[in-house]
């Protein structure tokens, strides 16, 4: 499989891969419900594997011809990791995508948009032993990342020993090591992540983050872990779908001041202007949505420049994230 890449290639971290600017993750594409405001209305009410296989493919095969190195997935995120291992099969895709995914949530929905619960946090030595052996079977050596999902200071997984040493062993197997957060003390938790040391070595090469203009509140963090070498991915540009014109509101306010480019490409822009970011994934769910993600290198530095200060308290951020239904 062939394409001409137009995205910029960028280290991740000081020993990673190289990466696409733009990623692709798989959160809302591999499982029939996520958290994306207007997300129901851009997939439809055909929700079954199949479907959802199709339209993950579609967009795959979109971000490839676009240039997109990045795909990431998620034991949690439903059928992420098989429909990506089915596709890099049958597209024979090259050695240049790099694949990341993490471990730590249990996917407990059972294909169903409308569950009670859709994922349980679970950061310990079982899940992690379980759940290597579950993506190593999907994705083989074409895992290049694996990533704690949504580390946080108070789930005890950065101070655990076992869970450090285990994971410090698939280090020295060659896999690049990171982890993602998530939450209104994002930054607590990305400074201890720079610091913990296994053997006197740095453990985590990656760290990946929500930094959106409404929650930029990582930022100097983030910051911080590039400055010590970590790859930073920057996720949840668009805000779960807040930062698109599904938020008519917001979107109406903003046309002004966002010279005839969508709200989304401002966003997605926004975050690769962050010199510290390695790469910033796209969550589009179509085709049109990824292209749209993917004009952001093209928005002007006077543009971003001149959206007004959207950043809102944190903790009520996370708070109304986590109130969004499931669609």
């Amino acid at each position: 499989m062939t394409a001409d890449t137009s995205l910029a290639l960028r280290r991740l971290g000081s020993d990673g891969p190289r990466v696409s600017e733009i990623g692709l993750g798989l959160a809302a594409l591999g499982r029939p419900g996520y958290i994306n405001l207007g997300r129901g209305d851009d997939l439809g009410h055909d929700r079954s594997v199949d479907r959802m296989r199709e339209a993950t493919w579609s967009v795959l095969d979109a971000a490839w011809a676009a240039g997109v190195r990045y795909f990431d997935a998620a034991r949690s995120y439903g059928r992420a990791e098989e429909f990506l291992a089915g596709w890099l099969d049958a597209r024979a895709v090259p050695r240049d995508a790099v694949v990341g995914s993490k471990w730590g949530y249990v996917y407990t929905a059972d294909w169903a948009v409308e569950a009670d619960v859709h994922e349980v946090k679970l950061h310990g030595m079982d899940t992690l032993d379980r759940q290597w052996r579950e993506t190593a079977a999907a994705l083989g050596d074409r895992l290049a990342l694996y990533q704690i999902h949504s580390a946080t200071r108070e789930s005890g997984v950065l101070d655990d020993p076992s869970v450090l040493g285990r994971l410090a062993d698939l280090r020295e197997s060659g896999v690049v090591v990171g982890a993602s957060t998530s939450g209104p003390d994002q930054a607590s938790t990305i400074r201890r992540i720079v610091d913990i040391e296994v053997d006197g070595e740095r453990l985590f090469g990656a760290v990946q983050s929500t930094w959106n203009l409404l929650e930029p509140s990582a930022g100097d963090a983030l910051g911080e872990a590039f400055d010590a070498g970590l790859g930073v991915i920057v996720k949840e540009a668009v805000a779960n779908g807040m930062l698109t014109s599904h938020n008519r509101t917001l979107a109406a306010r903003l046309e002004p001041d966002l010279d005839g480019w969508g709200l989304d490409t401002v966003a997605v822009a926004a975050a690769l202007a962050r010199p510290w970011a390695s790469t910033v994934l796209s969550g589009a769910v179509t085709v049109d949505q990824l292209a749209s993600n993917l004009d952001a290198p093209a928005v002007p530095v006077d543009t971003i420049g001149g959206l007004p200060d959207l950043a809102e308290d944190p903790e009520s951020y996370w708070v109304r994230r986590g109130r969004q239904a499931w669609t």
